[in-house]
């Protein structure tokens, strides 16, 4: 006998459904290996960062694509504001289980965001030698956030800095901003 119930994929199970959550101990010692593997090909800090951020971007690229195949009833954001609460938030607690603190606005160049993020997970179980102290393996963050916004028509560059705990500042092309107050126009 046959059965009549079809199989789904793993690609149509929705990203919220279910336990999706990993070890705690399992995400520590894979990101220890991506930081050990990045190290192992660069020669100052600011090169392991921007390989860090690039890997971030791929992740990055493919989880935008994946929420929106599983999630089918979610809609691509056209607003910036709105593109930015959703990385605070529903992507924040897709990647790391809750939402990132705070997003801000900068006073003094309306390119600038900053989504603040106290404790970031990726800092967590990492030891940064003393001739390393300005590192901060929250690059990675920033490329999966750069990957989101470009890959989502909201070109900018994303940098993880230490203020407030972990600071991305997020600095938009000047054509988004102009583009986002023509919708704000209409």
């Amino acid at each position: 006998m046959s059965s009549s119930r079809s199989k789904t994929s793993i690609l149509d199970k929705p990203l919220s459904k279910g336990k999706g959550e990993v070890s705690l101990a399992l995400y520590a010692l894979l990101f220890s290996e991506i930081v050990q593997f990045c190290q192992n090909r660069s020669h100052s800090i600011h090169e392991l960062q921007t390989k860090l951020s690039e890997m971030g971007y791929d992740v990055g690229t493919r989880l935008l694509d994946l929420y929106f195949v599983r999630e089918r009833n979610s809609k691509r954001e056209i607003k910036l504001l709105n593109m930015l609460l959703f990385i605070k938030s529903t992507l924040w607690k897709v990647l790391f289980g809750k939402e990132a603190d705070k997003l801000e606005h900068a006073n003094d160049d309306e390119r600038t965001y900053y989504i603040i993020e106290k404790d970031a997970l990726v800092n967590k179980f990492i030891s940064v030698p003393k001739d390393k102290g300005s590192l901060n393996c929250a690059s990675f963050n920033a490329g999966i956030i750069e990957a989101v916004l470009t890959n989502g028509g909201f070109p900018a560059k994303v940098t993880a800095h230490w203020h407030k705990g972990t600071t991305y500042m997020v600095k938009f092309e000047d054509f988004v901003i102009t583009r986002d107050k023509c919708l704000d126009d209409r």
